[in-house]
């Protein structure tokens, strides 16, 4: 059953064409709001299993001879996320049915969205590595065609290029950690893995494991320098944003992170790195959302600061931190999809989201102001006993305060760290408050491509029930706790950890930062006209998007230069380079593994009609060489093959013999089809220095191939896998002919390729005979 929850997005994706095309009248989404809904639903009824401590896991082998097995578990972290993934899509894609008209491709959306959220499952769901990172990659594919989806832009494409370069990038550095990993600890199974991770933490490759690891995770989750993508991606739709980018895709690395940290964490290196970029990224993602002038261009800068607050505090590694860190996972999805929404909202009622142009939106659209008021002044922190986020952002300022068994690098380290909270949580105070306040008060500032009105109900269902959450968790804090967050925290500290979530803390120095934020954030906020030159200065004409199409743009331009220092045009060039590169990797093989010997040890005995054969076949090889005319030399040359077919004959190898008859007749057929349209060959005169070389790499070569066709009977550097066949072909493959049972059964899945990529061609010829222009629109 597990697995076929996993699956049914993907299920439900390859039916989404068939009804796009033939049911017209309703909007798509309504059907696919089923799917989400009833995952939804499925995963609810894990809870009880899952706060009784009670485990589920499910296997289905997939490749068993490594122990690559689709395995799927849910304790409180997955089962967390799933509820996440499939709660939020559900009201995305709600959303999406009034955000979305039906004149756009909906199938395309539908069917990218669904790909998206079974991919997300897959990678929370998923105990062996490997398959989660088939999961991963898939979500970054997917990801791509969603923010890509108005590929008419090119912001949009260049966007989704964007995203889809760095976090395979990421992606592929994580794979090599995985791999690591797993070598070092005989196994793929997660689990398995965190059993053994003191073995990982003692080896000599913990430090690049580490990084690697983190590489992934640090792509994925937009942490700082490579949070570049993020902002790019707003080109989205809205639904798209308010999925992938609030709730789910950017937290997955939010996820392995804390899914792994039962190895990692307790040591420096991963308390350095991941607690100190995390608070980098919190700080720099809040200080860039101050300057944007763009709705969803502030929130993705605010998701980027919110995932660093998230990070850190899972570097942090305490109790308090873990809770503090799982508990705003669950607020920043309320708080920021309801804002995500809301800007949408904003977009498609008023024709934009730059804050320059509006203003006094609150008597226009009050619904979706007051849904604003409760989203951004929760995402600020602002200390208000009816806001999630105050009670998160208290546990955030209390968690780095405190570090429990410190080293001497954390004590040393650790006395900076609320002061870089503090800051980095003013600049979430001012660009929370701008954004509210520059949209929804004051006075219009500019005539609006539309006419600013209230949201249709159907677009404001969703928005408020994530602000409904926003209170509801606010006051009502540890039954989602005790439900949720202790068995996550548990899950990631791996043993029993007291979650009661404190609705007033007292007075104490996490109120007192509460209260500084407050304070210097109001008076930055009125002031920032005053002091926003600074950004002039920092990050001036650096930032990671320059460095990004810096990178990008040395990578072309270096690519181009080689290419076109090879790529001269001539065949006679290209063939040298391929010719001198397999000289050199022959001969540096035979000489390291003495690979060269001559034997007469069991050759079958030679008479003059094979002799004759033989003298023939060389006398055409060199025939070839001294043809003046192509056709000619075709002809000469299939005596070669035909001559081989006739040694094959005598050798009693007849299957071999009628096989090597119609390829060479095939081939001399379309050789001289080929050649007859070509014009006549004329001979030209080249330089002595060419021909030198010429004669050089040609003997060379001809040398080397006899040597290795010498080698091939007389070395024997290992046992002949020929003897595996002989003696099993007819035991596993159940055939007597041992050259079909290798095709069909012991080479079937590469057979089956071959004949897969004939049929891919097949369908791409007929595909362009199919499609070509008529004469009528060659002439239009």
């Amino acid at each position: 059953m597990l697995h076929t929850a996993v699956l049914l997005p993907f299920l439900a994706a390859f039916f989404i064409p068939l009804l796009y095309r033939g049911v017209k009248q309703v909007h798509l989404g309504w059907f696919v709001l089923l799917v989400p809904i009833v995952l939804f639903g499925y995963f609810l009824t894990f809870i009880k299993e899952v706060t009784q401590g009670v485990h589920t896991l499910k296997t289905f082998e997939w490749i068993p001879s490594l122990g690559v097995n689709v395995t799927f578990y849910i304790d409180g972290l997955g089962l967390f996320f799933a509820l996440l993934i499939t709660g939020i899509g559900s009201l995305v894609v709600l959303y999406s049915i009034y955000y979305l008209s039906k004149a756009e491709k909906l199938g395309h959306f539908y069917v990218y969205l669904l790909l998206f959220m079974g991919a997300m499952l897959g990678v929370v769901l998923s105990d062996n590595l490997f398959v989660l990172y088939t999961f991963w990659e898939l979500t970054s594919i997917s990801s791509f065609l969603l923010i890509g989806y108005w590929y008419q832009r090119e912001k949009s494409t260049s966007g989704a290029l964007k995203s889809m370069m760095i976090t395979v990038f990421g992606g592929l550095a994580m794979l090599g950690g995985f791999i690591l990993m797993a070598d070092i600890t005989g196994t793929a199974s997660i689990r398995g893995i965190i059993e053994n991770g003191e073995m990982i933490v003692t080896s000599s490759l913990f430090p690049f494991i580490l990084v690697l690891v983190l590489l992934g995770a640090f792509t994925k989750s937009a942490q700082f320098p490579f949070h570049t993508w993020l902002p790019d991606a707003m080109e989205a739709p809205t639904p798209v944003s308010a999925f992938l980018h609030s709730a789910t895709m950017v937290k997955a690395g939010i996820y392995l992170v804390a899914r792994l940290s039962l190895i990692f964490a307790g040591t420096d290196l991963f308390f350095l790195i991941v607690s100190g970029f995390g608070l980098l990224t919190l700080c720099w993602g809040s200080y860039m959302a101050v300057r944007q002038t763009d709705l969803k261009a502030i929130l993705a800068y605010s998701t980027i600061s919110q995932l660093g607050m998230i990070m850190a505090m899972l570097g942090f590694g305490t109790e308090v931190a873990i809770l503090a860190a799982v508990f705003h996972i669950l607020n920043h999805a309320t708080f920021k999809g309801s804002l995500f929404m809301v800007a949408g909202i904003i977009d498609h009622e008023t024709g934009t989201r730059d804050i320059r142009r509006l203003g006094g939106l609150f008597t226009f659209m009050p619904i979706t102001a007051t849904l604003a008021f409760f989203g951004t002044f929760s995402m600020a922190g602002f200390p208000l006993p009816f806001l999630n986020g105050f009670l998160s952002k208290e546990m955030f300022f209390e968690s780095s305060l405190h570090f429990e068994n410190a080293s001497t690098i954390v004590e040393a380290v650790s006395p900076y760290f609320p002061y870089l909270a503090v800051g980095g949580s003013i600049f979430t105070f001012v660009y929370s408050i701008m954004l509210f306040f520059r949209t929804f008060t004051g006075k219009q500032r500019d005539k609006l491509p539309k006419e600013p009105h209230e949201a249709p109900i159907g677009m404001l269902i969703s928005p408020i029930i994530l602000v409904l959450l926003v209170i509801l968790i606010a006051f009502v804090p540890n039954v989602f706790g005790h439900s949720l967050l202790s068995p996550m925290v548990d899950s990631i500290a791996g043993s029993a950890v007291e979650t009661h979530i404190k609705f007033w803390h007292g007075f104490g120095p996490a109120l007192y930062m509460s209260l500084t934020v407050l304070l210097l954030g109001t008076a930055f906020y009125l002031t920032r006209t005053k002091w926003e030159r600074i950004y002039t200065i920092l990050p001036g004409k650096l930032s990671a998007a320059k460095a990004y199409d810096g990178v990008i743009s040395g990578i072309i331009n270096g690519s181009k230069k080689i290419t076109n220092g090879y790529m001269t045009g001539s065949l006679r060039h290209y063939m040298i380079y391929i010719l001198i590169f397999f000289i050199a990797l022959v001969s540096i093989t035979i000489s390291v593994t003495g690979g060269f010997k001559m034997s007469f040890d069991d050759l079958a005995p030679i008479a003059i009609p094979e002799l004759l054969i033989a003298i023939v076949m060389a006398g055409a090889a060199f025939g070839t060489i001294f043809m003046k005319n192509r056709i000619a030399a075709i002809l000469v040359l299939g005596i070669v093959g035909y001559g081989l077919s006739l040694l094959f004959v005598f050798f009693r190898a007849p299957d071999l013999a009628l096989t090597q008859l119609i390829v060479e007749t095939v081939t001399v057929a379309l050789f001289l089809l080929c050649f007859y349209h070509l014009p006549n060959f004329d001979k030209q005169k080249q330089s002595k220095r060419t021909n030198a070389v010429n004669w050089v790499i040609s003997i060379s070569v001809g040398v080397l191939v006899t040597m290795v066709g010498i080698a091939s009977h007389s070395t024997k550097l290992f046992e002949p896998i020929s003897e595996y066949f002989l003696k099993n072909s007819y035991k596993l493959g159940g055939g007597d002919n041992v050259v079909n049972v290798i095709l069909v059964d012991f080479r079937g899945l590469d057979t089956m390729l071959e004949i897969l990529v004939l049929g891919l061609a097949a369908l791409g010829i007929f595909t362009m005979i199919k499609l070509r222009p008529s004469k009528k629109e060659g002439n239009d």
